[in-house]
């Protein structure tokens, strides 16, 4: 089964987020990092994988993404500090 990724990116702690949906993870955050991918991450520096969800359903991948987009921004906050209180780059964790 394929795996498909939600994930949100920051500039820093509590900085500017974005959210993303891929089925490859480290290479969409290391191109990401690499300012491989034009646009909006590229411009505000937003490079920290700071969360993400994982699901074998594309759909489900879409829908959930499209969801957090809509979210307020306190609550984006707070689901990352759930899981990552102290806001570390997960990337590093799954290299």
């Amino acid at each position: 089964m394929k795996n498909y990724y939600i994930y949100i990116l920051a500039s820093e702690r509590n900085g500017t987020l974005y959210i993303g949906v891929t089925n490859d993870l480290i290479r969409r955050v290391y191109n990401h990092k690499n300012k491989l991918v034009e646009g909006f991450t590229k411009k505000y520096n937003i490079d920290m994988l700071v969360y993400y969800e994982t699901t074998e359903n594309i759909e489900a991948a879409i829908i959930r993404e499209k969801q957090l987009k809509k979210w307020n921004r306190s609550w984006k906050l707070e689901l990352i500090e759930k899981s990552n209180p102290d806001w570390k780059d997960l990337y590093f964790e799954l290299i």
